[in-house]
């Protein structure tokens, strides 16, 4: 009986085999990493450190993956996905570890939060290869909405164990939760060992011709859709990094913090079920511009104070919005590139990203020292605005996938 569903799910559009075990080991990952950095940021405030440290904790975060992440790519390209995976589930255990042992240590904590930045690279830039490998072009835009999906579950659930644990505290109990992340990740690695090599290596292994990065950059829009993506998860990480602080200085405690950033997780998550949907029935770059304007939007109310139930609904639409932003633009990459480059764009887009991770939020804890967190939330839906136009007047091609 097993063997019959086995074949069934190899003849099937997706390998379910591969789908499942990947779908459990993002959202184990992407729920260690909203425990871990909210809690993170609590733990500076606990140690009452300068507000700039929450910028150099996100550049430590950052910097390494930024350099790195061009040869992640090409080692992934190489036919390295499943490996690359449990490496980065390994370091993120380690990294764990690190916060368990960091007690009072700034030094450890920079430490532990650079690992676990390298960890989360190699999880998100193999995971997302692994979504192509799982499926054929027509089921393309279902598996990696089923993933982002999965994403989004460990994104809302992370936040809610820290509202749980925290309940009306204005700083929850660090030393527990960081514990609980380090249990969360010892998971996320148990469902990564399932996922296993490729029984046909890619052929850039074999022998043929690795695309030059000049050339891979010359695809028309490609650059637009790459700034998109940069900022989009840029908003999403200085969201789940600054609310917490807009909470303190609103005297907002942490279970309607991390009920706001649940919330918002949850928003996130019925986009990205609607997303296949709304792509086929809307088109892409019509969806791209419109979810990064509403994304703009909704972050530039979320700056503007007012009670806590509108501001749960404004806090949603970052959600939504983002949902929609940061699925389209890594499916985007994906159609816009061929079979043994599509990992090397992603980590460009990666890379963008981290370096992104590490000039934002120092700049913008520079700005919130002078102007306060909300001033981070305007920057923000501005840089959303400008991806958005950048995007419409590039108009990228839509690039036959194989």
């Amino acid at each position: 009986m097993l063997d019959f569903i086995a074949a069934r799910m190899r003849r099937s559009d997706i390998d379910f085999g591969l789908l499942i075990p990947l779908m459990l080991n993002a959202a184990a990952i992407q729920a260690v990493i909203a425990i871990v950095r909210v809690t993170t940021s609590y733990r500076v405030v606990e140690l009452d450190l300068p507000l700039v440290w929450l910028g150099i904790i996100s550049a430590a975060y950052a910097i390494l993956p930024a350099v790195m992440a061009l040869w992640l790519g090409r080692f992934i390209d190489r036919g390295h996905d499943a490996l690359a995976t449990w490496i980065g589930s390994g370091l993120t255990v380690v990294g764990c570890a690190g916060f368990v042992v960091s007690s009072a240590s700034k030094e450890m904590l920079l430490a532990a939060t650079a690992v676990l930045g390298i960890g989360n690279l190699f999880s998100i830039v193999s995971q997302q290869m692994l979504c192509v490998r799982c499926s054929r072009l027509r089921s393309r835009e279902s598996v990696f909405g089923n993933y982002m999906v999965a994403c989004a579950v460990g994104q809302g659930v992370g936040p809610l164990i820290v509202g749980w644990v925290g309940g009306n505290a204005t700083v929850p109990p660090t030393q527990y939760l960081f514990a609980i992340g380090l249990a969360v990740s010892a998971v996320g690695f148990a469902s990564a060992l399932p996922i296993r090599p490729s029984r046909k290596r890619d052929d850039v292994g074999a022998g043929r011709e690795i695309t030059p990065v000049r050339q891979l950059l010359r695809l028309p829009g490609l650059w637009a859709v790459m700034l998109s993506s940069v900022i989009s998860v840029t908003a999403a990480d200085l969201i789940v990094i600054y609310l917490p602080l807009l909470g303190a200085e609103r005297s907002i405690d942490v279970d309607s913090i991390g009920g706001l950033l649940t919330g918002r997780a949850v928003a996130s998550l019925a986009a990205r079920l609607l997303y296949a949907r709304l792509i086929m029935n809307f088109g892409r770059n019509p969806l791209m511009v419109t979810s990064l304007v509403g994304g703009s939007l909704a972050f530039a109310l979320v700056a503007i104070p007012m009670p806590i139930v509108p501001l749960y609904a404004a806090t949603a639409a970052t959600g939504f919005a983002l949902g929609i932003s940061n699925t389209i633009t890594v499916t985007s990459i994906v159609a816009m590139t061929e079979a043994g480059t599509r990992a090397t764009a992603n980590s460009l887009r990666v890379t963008g990203n981290r370096i992104a991770q590490v000039a934002l939020p120092f700049g913008a804890s520079l700005v919130a020292t002078v102007a306060g967190a909300a001033s981070i939330f305007v920057i923000i839906a501005a840089s959303l605005a400008a991806s958005s136009a950048a995007v419409y007047w590039s108009r990228p091609a839509k690039i036959a996938s194989r």
